[in-house]
Formats: C-alpha cells, sequence, structure tokens
C-alpha cells in the first residue's frame, strides 16, 4: 500500500488498495504456512505448542490451505492485471523454492527473503499502472538492503538455533562478528543508496528531511548492534526497522501535501 501512494503521489482507489494488499497478504501468508509444513520436525522438537506438531490440524490441512490462500493471491492479482500476476507467480515461486530447499542455505536465503520484501514496494506501483516510477524502484530496493542486513544481523545473533537445523549462514560459516560486520556494511550501503535520488535530482532537496533521520537511525543502530557489550542487541535491529518505516511514511505524507 505504501508503494501504491509512492508511486500514485495520491490516494489510490479502493480497489487498487484493496487488491493490491491482498494480493501480497495471501502470497506472504503462503510463504507462513509452508515454512511450519516444512518445519514440522524441527518444531516438534522446538516449538511442540504450534498446532501441526500439537496435532491441532494435520500436514495435509497445512498443504491443502496454503493452497487456497495461494489460489486466493494469484486471484486478486489477476484482477490487476497480467503483470501483477506474473510478479505475483514469481514471489510465490520463491517462497516455495525458500522453505523446500534454501531456508538453510544462508546467504542465498537471505537474498530469497530479501527479494520478496523488495517487490512489495515495486508491485505498489505495478498496481497503479506505474511499474516504472523511478522512485518506487529505489524503495524497493533500499528496503530489499535493510532487509538483508537485519537477516544477516538475526542469524549472527541466533547462531546456537540455527546450528541445531544445519543452517549455513554467514554466521556460522565466518562467525558471529564477521557477519555483524558484513551487516553493518550492508547497513552502510543503504545509507548511501539514499543518497542518489538527490545526486541524480530525481527529488527536490526538502525530501531530505525524512531520508536524514532514516539514515541517522541506521547508522546510530548499527554502531550499537556492533558493540559486544550492548544490552540486547536485537532491539537495535527492531529500531532500523521502525526509524525506516516513520520516515517512509513522512515521505510520504509529504509527497501527498506536494502532489
Amino acid at each position: 500500500m505504501l508503494g501504491e501512494f509512492l508511486a500514485a503521489g495520491a490516494i489510490p482507489s479502493v480497489s487498487d488498495l484493496v487488491l493490491g494488499f491482498l494480493s501480497f497478504f495471501f502470497i506472504s501468508a503462503t510463504a507462513l504456512i509452508l515454512n511450519d509444513y516444512f518445519d514440522y520436525e524441527i518444531d516438534r522438537v522446538n516449538a511442540p505448542e504450534r498446532p501441526l506438531p500439537a496435532g491441532m490440524v494435520t500436514k495435509q490441512d497445512v498443504l491443502a490451505l496454503s493452497i487456497v490462500v495461494a489460489l486466493l493471491g494469484m486471484l486478486s492479482s489477476a484482477l490487476i492485471g497480467t503483470t501483477a500476476l506474473l510478479v505475483v507467480i514469481v514471489v510465490w515461486i520463491v517462497g516455495l523454492a525458500y522453505n523446500w530447499r534454501f531456508k538453510r542455505a544462508g546467504l542465498v536465503g537471505n537474498l530469497m527473503v530479501s527479494f520478496s520484501v523488495g517487490m512489495t514496494f515495486i508491485f505498489g506501483g505495478i498496481v497503479v499502472d506505474h511499474p516504472t516510477d523511478i522512485v518506487v524502484w529505489w524503495f524497493g530496493v533500499v528496503a530489499m538492503l535493510i532487509n538483508l542486513g537485519e537477516e544477516i544481523a538475526a542469524d549472527a545473533l541466533d547462531i546456537e538455533g540455527d546450528k541445531l537445523i544445519g543452517s549455513r549462514s554467514l554466521a556460522i560459516v565466518l562467525g558471529p562478528q564477521k557477519a555483524l560486520a558484513i551487516s553493518a556494511v550492508i547497513f552502510c550501503v543503504v545509507v548511501l543508496v539514499s543518497t542518489i535520488p538527490f545526486v541524480f535530482q530525481w527529488l527536490v532537496p526538502m525530501y531530505l528531511l525524512p531520508i536524514l533521520l532514516m539514515d541517522a537511525g541506521i547508522l546510530y543502530s548499527t554502531v550499537r548492534l556492533m558493540n559486544p557489550r550492548s544490552d540486547n542487541p536485537r532491539r537495535f535491529v527492531r529500531w532500523i526497522y521502525l526509524g525506516a518505516l516513520l520516515s517512509i511514511l513522512m515521505f510520504i505524507f509529504m509527497r501527498l501535501v506536494i502532489s
């Protein structure tokens, strides 16, 4: 929905908002449902209270639900248009492949999840018939990079649990400190990428305010995340997400007011 606001520079129609939301809502839900399906044996040990290992539903129930939800997502996107349907199918395939084969593959899995996150903004542009809007693509890349940095940092903080499931995360292969360093580099790349629209004059200088606030939050949280003496480092990852979200909302508000 934020992608729609960004691309349109105005309030989209109700049908665009609803269908755009439902398309990615259902496809994201499918990925989460399949995650429980493929993690059945692991959850029997680590989370036996979940519906599937607890016996409240069967594996057949879960698989059927994932199919129904996926079809609902594809139907919603088909009502938008062919391009929207193709994007949703691609994201569904990526989610299926991630859960089936690549969840424990380390960086490849991180990239697959981050691709899906970035596509949410780009899909918003497609919904409102602005598929090539450069600002929406830029936000999509920023969202992808922020999520990639978070994925790698989260793996570094979850290294013991990932070892139990045979993960090949960067934290396991290279060590948690090197993984956090790579995550920090990615967050710094986000800050560099955030300047591109102003260097190429895609945006007027007044939009610098929300972007600078986002960058400041990212840099501060990254420094704290890298500090081994920081208490509860997970909260700094959350701060990056929240800071970016607030900055995007401020950006969209300014865009709507100016339009």
